[in-house]
Formats: C-alpha cells, sequence, structure tokens
C-alpha cells in the first residue's frame, strides 16, 4: 500500500549532537528530531495506526507523537536520510498485515509414533541402573 506522509505532518528540529565530528560537534546543530503525530494523522488507517502504535515503543510519547532521532552522521543532511529512512521502515513494517494463526491437532499416526517412541525410551531406561540380587 506504500502509505505516503505529506510533509506538514512532519517535524523535524536539529540539536547538537554527541559523539565524532571534532570542534563541529559543538558548533552545528546536526542531530535530526523526526516528530509525527500519529494520533492526528490524517493518511493513516486506523489498523495500521494501532500495530504503529505497538511498533514505536518507548518513541511514542503519551499525545501519541513519534520522535525518531538520528545522530550517527555528522551532516545534517545525512542525519535527516537516517530518520526518514526509519520512519518508512516503522510504517512499512506497520502495514503488514499478521497472519491469524489457526489451531491444529497432530493426526492419529503422528500421535501414535509418539506414543510408541516414549515407549521404546521408556523401555532403553529401565535397562539402565544398579542390578538387583532377586
Amino acid at each position: 500500500m506504500a502509505i505516503r506522509i505529506p510533509p506538514a505532518e512532519l517535524t523535524e528540529t536539529f540539536v547538537r549532537a554527541s559523539g565524532p565530528g571534532g570542534q563541529n560537534v559543538n558548533k552545528v546543530s546536526t542531530a535530526v528530531e523526526l516528530r509525527f503525530d500519529v494520533e492526528r494523522s490524517t493518511v493513516l488507517p486506523e489498523p495500521v495506526r494501532q500495530r504503529l502504535r505497538a511498533l514505536a515503543g518507548r518513541r511514542l510519547t503519551q499525545d501519541g507523537v513519534l520522535v525518531i532521532t538520528a545522530s550517527e552522521n555528522r551532516t545534517q543532511e545525512a542525519n535527516r536520510a537516517a530518520a526518514r529512512a526509519r520512519l518508512d521502515d516503522l510504517l512499512g513494517r506497520a502495514e503488514i498485515v499478521p497472519k491469524r494463526r489457526r489451531a491444529s491437532q497432530p493426526s492419529l499416526a503422528a500421535r501414535q509414533r509418539r506414543l510408541t517412541a516414549k515407549a521404546e525410551r521408556g523401555e532403553t531406561k529401565k535397562t539402565r541402573g544398579r542390578l538387583r540380587d532377586e
């Protein structure tokens, strides 16, 4: 289905990142904080919204805003791309409808094979242990 989120529903803020970058780390805000309001989004169908809530975990605020931070790259553009890629991946996983589990039972032949194997194993174990004088 590939849900396309309009740019108006995304909010990006840039903050100073920790990690590599030398003096640049102290001067340039390269880390990206991408926010997407899951609860008020107009493009998400309700089943996808519910699965996205479950997948988001701690990244979802109490207000229903998904927060994705990216700071692994040294440039703002690369971090923006990484944050968007993570959001796309999360949405892609939320779009997948899980298969329903159908209850099944072992066949009669499978049950008989299991019981025969158990009986044979019991016979093998019966021969072990100390010898008793009879």
